[in-house]
């Protein structure tokens, strides 16, 4: 067949084959599909991202993926698009696009004979989609100028490749045109060796893969067995009976989800993505058919339809695992299931992941890439818990819920102690969410509740302790003996409290992480107004683990002394208070703070369904959150520190080469904090892995009898998706840092009451605007001085200039030649 749905595996677009009409209309004719469509509709063209997607060109490579195919379908996806012209006033835009669009069916629908049509439908904003039979002897792109010289329309020539796909609409009249059931068929289909190009090369490189439709030649009526004698030449004993109903009348979705989708989004999360064989395949299709049974009534024949017979299994021996199934002892639907299933909705209403082919149907698809959507986007398979967090507030505040949760989980596995570079550290974080008045900040509250639930339950027992201690002294406050006061545990501190009493509860916390939040850093700002200095200072030794000493002369006075500060803290508010809350440039406060900006929501429509922390989402979250107390120890995961320090390495290049001390000197601890969040995810990871195989209280007991499981576990989570989350995170902590503080930094660091040397007036540059790319393959020290001066201002002196010649030469950049000028090595 030519239809096949798109989804994501492991942040990779992959298809799979639409077999039936009925199948393919329930994919489009979802309530999600046509809220989602609606939305678009209405102007929010940044939701098309989240549309179904089709293709109709191509066949999957062998592990089911899109990317790199260049085996053909027989059929060819066209794109046409009509784009108004941009002198046309707004207001008349649409009447444009109106007219333009008002023929197009019925011309394509007048010549579907002689073009082959197989499908016609609406596009989600200015155009139609059209699917018609392959030319074999044509490429990709001389069938689609066939087409379009035949219908006279001009195709979309962004989308001529066979990779191409459709943002799909809604199966009713109005958006789905025309639909012929022989696009489904599985006729012959051609595999093409090479690219396609418009060279007669091609047409010698396509060959069938399927040699059904050879013509055979015809045998003699008496020479024809009797399994190919048509059914009324057959005797009536032979004939088959007609007592069980076709199996191509049996459903084959369930609410809108294909059978064949659930049973593999099964074995996904249940057997590693891999499909069961000869040695496990009784005892895994037993299991599969005991739980699939609550989602196919019970139906012995609708099981038997959708189950497949893995690695040779007879059909008999399925069909007995099957009623063995269906004998066992009826319950409500399994919890395993039941997840199955919420992942496939999420993952249809989650918007697509970067890479692979982009539909160029709309431009405005490519700003759902932005920064804020980019972690959510990145990998399809983010840990649950974190998942979870994210769809609680909606794909645009990604990245801030996730800045957001990371100290909560830093501070609820307390235990583990990561390594990097060397050198053994905490999971220590400290995370502002910056963003103007009404941006959903107020959304991350509710979340990091449900994080810290069980840790802010047991602060309640000891602050009713505390209560009944005060009510006790103060009973006995003309009393010789007093009731001694108790030192608590409390781990969940609040922010609105003075310096000596966050010094005593810090102290207190056992050798465990303290954490705080505030959803109003002017609360900050206001309380610790006089003590600002102290407060950057704990903050500064809590970030990186180091000892912490407060003495006092009066007895009654607060005495501490703590050994390894460990204090997780997030705070929510505006841009205004974070430079309230951090106002010393050069201390290293600012460069410890993880930080990220909620999107600009200005003139965004309100939601039909706005997120909110579901009852389902807080009970994941929690169990996620019991796990993490359990991991103690200390690990060493060598392909993250490798991405750290690829990373590293890849801006201090791109800084030498523009001479940015600011944006060099931000990346060191840049690198530290994203490796502890991308940990935090990983630790995640491995608690989701836990769960999914033993359950909650299975987990829990298998990590107490093996105190080393998780760390095992957490070396195989160094997958190439988790490491793709680091790349996200780094860039974005780094471009938040410098859209904030650089020209803060600059003047600091510039000024005469400090000592260092960072002078120069200038804005945050890419690399085509640095010296080093602004100067020719050879050059001369005028020249890179004349270059000096045009990016960095007068301030330039010769000396300055000969450092920067001095260190690019240290580092492999350039070499002097002969004559004294320079040369660039371009593969340095």
């Amino acid at each position: 067949m030519s239809v096949h749905m798109i989804y994501y595996k492991d942040g990779a677009k992959m298809m799979r084959p639409v077999h039936t009409r009925e199948e393919y209309l329930a994919l489009r004719g979802s309530d999600e599909q046509k809220a989602t469509l609606k939305a678009v509709r209405s102007g929010r063209e940044k939701l098309k991202g989240k549309l179904l997607q089709m293709n109709y060109s191509c066949l999957p490579n062998d592990d089911g993926s899109l990317k790199g195919t260049t085996r053909m379908s027989n059929t060819v996806g066209m794109d046409i698009d009509f784009k108004a012209p941009k002198d046309l006033p707004a207001e008349e835009q649409q009447a444009w696009l109106k007219e333009k669009m008002a023929g197009v069916p019925e011309l394509v629908l007048s010549k579907k004979d002689e073009l082959g049509l197989r499908m016609l439908e609406k596009s989600a904003t200015k155009g139609y989609h059209l699917v018609f039979a392959r030319r074999p002897e044509l490429s990709q792109e001389e069938n689609l100028t066939w087409a379009s010289e035949l219908l006279g329309v001009k195709f979309d020539d962004k989308a001529k490749d066979i990779t191409r796909v459709f943002f799909t609409t809604t199966d009713s009249e109005e958006d789905l045109i025309f639909l012929d059931d022989e696009i489904f068929s599985a006729e012959s289909r051609y595999n093409v060796i090479t690219s396609s190009r418009n060279n007669e090369t091609d047409r010698n490189n396509v060959i069938t893969s399927s040699r059904d439709n050879e013509p055979k030649a015809e045998k003699p009526e008496a020479e024809k067995p009797e399994a190919e004698k048509p059914e009324a030449e057959k005797p009536e004993a032979e004939k088959p009976k007609a007592e069980k109903p076709a199996a191509e009348k049996l459903p084959k979705v369930y609410n809108g989800l294909p059978y064949s989708e659930i049973i593999r989004k099964w074995w996904e999360l249940y057997n590693e993505g891999k499909e069961p064989v000869k040695s496990n395949r009784d005892v895994l299709t037993f299991e599969l058919a005991v739980n699939l049974r609550h989602i196919c009534g019970f139906d012995r024949e609708l099981m038997d339809a959708v189950i497949p017979c893995y690695d040779g299994f007879s059909h008999t021996q399925k069909m007995k695992c099957i009623d063995s199934a269906l004998a066992e002892k009826r319950t409500q639907m399994p919890k395993r299931l039941k997840d199955v299933l919420f992942e496939l909705r999420r993952e249809a209403s989650t918007d697509p992941s970067e890479g692979g082919e982009v539909d160029a149907d709309d431009d405005d698809v490519a700003e759902a890439n932005s920064s804020f959507f980019t972690l959510h986007s990145s990998f399809k398979r983010l840990p649950q818990g974190i998942r979870d967090s994210i769809d609680a507030v909606g794909p645009q505040l990604a990245m801030p819920m996730l800045t957001a949760i990371c100290p909560c989980i830093g501070a609820l596995a307390t235990g583990v102690t990561l390594d990097v570079h060397g050198k053994k550290c905490g999971l220590n974080l400290i995370a502002y969410i910056a963003g103007d008045f009404a941006s959903g900040k107020g959304d991350i509250d509710p979340v990091v509740d449900a994080w810290m639930s069980e840790v802010q339950a047991l602060d309640a027992m000891y602050q009713m302790q505390e209560k009944e201690w005060r009510l006790k002294k103060q009973a006995a406050k003309n009393k010789k003996e007093q009731p001694e006061e108790p030192q608590l545990p409390v781990r969940c501190i609040t922010l609105n409290t003075t310096v000596a009493k966050l010094a005593e509860r810090l102290a207190n916390t056992e050798g465990k992480h303290a954490f705080s939040f505030t959803p109003e850093a002017d609360t900050v700002a206001q309380k610790w107004r006089s003590a600002m200095s102290d407060f950057s200072v704990m903050l500064r030794q809590s970030y990186d683990g180091s000892k912490y000493d407060r003495e006092a002369k009066s007895v009654e006075a607060v005495n501490v002394h703590i050994d390894h500060l460990l204090w997780n803290v997030t705070m929510c508010g505006t841009p205004d208070a974070l430079y309230r809350v951090v106002s010393n440039y050069t201390d290293g406060f600012q460069s410890r703070i993880a930080l990220a900006r909620t999107p600009d929501n200005t003139f965004t429509p309100l939601e039909d369904k706005p997120h909110v922390l579901t009852s389902r989402q807080t009970e994941r979250i929690q169990q996620i959150a019991h796990l993490l107390p359990l991991m103690q120890g200390e690990v060493v995961l060598p392909k993250l520190e490798a991405k750290g320090r690829e990373w590293v390495e890849r801006i201090r290049i791109e800084t030498m080469k523009n001479d940015d001390k600011v944006r060099a000197r931000q990346r060191l601890r840049v690198c530290v904090t994203a490796q502890r969040m991308t940990c935090c995810l990983m630790l995640c990871k491995v608690a989701e892995q836990l769960i999914q195989k033993h359950g909650l209280s299975g987990a829990e007991s298998r990590m107490k009898q093996y105190p080393n499981l998780w760390r095992e576990l957490l070396l195989k989570a160094q997958t190439p998706q988790m490491l793709a989350a680091y790349d996200v995170i780094a860039d974005s902590l780094l471009e938040n840092a410098l859209h904030f503080f650089r020209d803060r930094i600059e003047a600091a660091f510039s000024s005469r009451d400090y000592a260092g040397c960072m002078s120069g007036d200038r804005l945050k540059r890419g690399k085509n605007d640095s010296i080093y790319e602004r100067l020719d393959a050879q050059f001369t020290f005028e020249q890179a001085m004349q270059q000096s001066v045009a990016v960095k201002g007068a301030g330039v002196n010769h000396n300055t200039v000969r450092q920067m010649l001095k260190n690019w030469r240290k580092q492999g950049l350039i070499v002097q030649t002969e004559d004294g000028r320079y040369r660039k090595i371009h593969n340095s």
